[in-house]
């Protein structure tokens, strides 16, 4: 990578990072302290922990259009100073009302889509993916340190604090945005990043594609209900007091991890996907199972490492399967419904999590989700294993029609290359490529 690009790639994970952070580090904590606000329901406190991903859901992609008429980062910084401003409103409620009003502030603030098209006007179409993949990573760094952090902050300083420093991160943000990310010389439209709304009805007839909305919806629905119980089971039946909580979650996350690896040279290695697939949402709903009738804090840590071995293998599996599936020069359509999918499951599991703790049976909770997740475990039985496909992207903005034209059939005659799609005004080719592709042979084409 170019020294911008470097640059592009650790300011822009950061400040996604940095959000992230910010919407999640009341997930632990935040069930233990909705009786602090007048009005706090068992189903408002549900409302407020997923309520961000309503707003996140719905207006992401139309922060992504706005940026492609007033500017990549005029937008970024717009959204961080709403979520600033929700992290404030949330920060002074004295009611459940003004702390669900704060947080879908926050999710309003959606940047995603933007900080995506930002990354793709930074980069060249040969490192794009190494982009997307270290902004990528810092979404799961970010989710396990407020798992961390959340429950020391609000135990030592209580909710309050959590929300200025939620504040705080996002101003953080906006200083990473103005002064360190660079400046794009042109933007552009990226069909590997950007939603193409000529191409949704293409992608949402994919029914493969589908299930894999499906399945991420399901995914973090199951996480947010489950965060609106867990941190109540830890300190009323197995009386961790919360400023010992991240006890619970560093080894929990450490260990999850071992696991995870064979699992993903099973899958990827071995090719067998579909059987990892499935296997992960049985270990999800085993996981359940034994939170909702294990009976020791040993149980429930052992069930919480099941969770989370599974819960990043999903995610890890989830977004690859669409970009294999998905037609090269619609990759970024089908990614932005895909997190569109995320962010409503994350939503509808605040709500069922808040109306399953109305019943006040911890156990009748955790079931509820296990049984949940069988229908998902049904769906996953149905897919179709993706072929182990990657991407490419290559410039061709030097060639002439002509030229672009032999490219396009020679590059179709490669071996290994499975599809080939070049639009005029882009001067970018998309290929769908077998794991044994010749990148050389590519590379010698186009200096051909």
């Amino acid at each position: 990578m170019l020294k911008t690009e470097k640059r592009a790639a650790i300011s822009l994970a950061l400040v996604y990072a940095l959000r992230m952070l910010g919407l999640f580090m009341i997930l632990p904590v935040f069930s233990l302290h909705a009786g602090d606000y007048a009005g706090a329901t068992p189903l408002l406190t549900g409302l407020a922990i997923g309520v961000y991903g309503l707003t996140q859901g719905l207006f992401q992609l139309p922060f992504g259009f706005m940026s492609d008429r007033f500017g990549r980062k005029r937008v970024i910084v717009a959204g961080l100073v709403i979520f600033c401003i929700g992290s404030i409103v949330a920060a002074e409620a004295d009611s459940i009302y003004g702390v669900i009003a704060g947080r879908a502030l926050q999710g309003l603030g959606a940047i995603a889509a933007a900080v995506m098209a930002l990354a793709a006007d930074l980069t060249r179409e040969e490192v794009r993916l190494r982009i997307m993949a270290i902004i990528g990573m810092s979404i799961g760094a970010s989710f396990m340190l407020s798992m961390i952090l959340g429950p020391v902050i609000a135990a030592a300083y209580g909710l309050r604090a959590l929300f200025w420093l939620t504040a705080g991160l996002a101003v953080l943000g906006v200083a990473v945005i103005v002064f360190v990310t660079p400046r794009p010389a042109a933007r552009g439209f990226h069909r590997d990043a950007q939603l193409s709304r000529r191409d949704v009805g293409r992608i949402l007839g994919d029914v493969e594609l589908l299930k894999l909305d499906f399945g991420v919806f399901m995914l973090h629905l199951v996480l947010s209900a489950t965060f609106v119980v867990f941190p109540l089971l830890l300190v009323e039946r197995l009386g961790v007091a919360e400023a010992l909580h991240w006890q619970t979650y560093l080894p929990v996350f450490a260990l999850s991890v071992v696991p995870l690896v064979p699992m993903i040279l099973i899958a990827e290695k071995w090719r067998r996907p579909r059987a990892m697939f499935v296997g992960a949402i049985g270990l999800l709903i085993l996981a359940e199972a034994g939170l909702a009738y294990g009976a020791s804090y040993a149980a429930a840590f052992v069930a919480l490492v099941a969770f989370f071995a599974a819960f990043n293998f999903l995610e890890a599996i989830l977004p690859t399967s669409v970009s294999r599936i998905a037609p090269a020069d619609m990759k970024g359509t089908a990614m932005g419904l895909f997190s569109s999918a995320q962010f409503l499951g994350a939503f509808a599991g605040g709500l069922i999590g808040g109306a399953l703790l109305a019943r006040g049976e911890y156990s009748d909770t955790f079931t509820a989700l296990a049984l949940l997740l069988c229908a998902w475990f049904a769906v996953g039985l149905t897919m179709r294993p993706p072929r182990q496909l990657a991407s490419r992207i290559v410039s061709l903005k030097d060639l002439g029609d002509a030229e672009v034209e032999r490219f396009v059939e020679q590059a179709s005659a490669l071996d290994g290359v499975e599809e080939v799609a070049v639009y005029a005004e882009d001067r970018v080719a998309y290929l769908k490529v077998e794991k044994r592709f010749d990148d050389a042979a590519l590379r010698a084409l186009v200096a051909r």
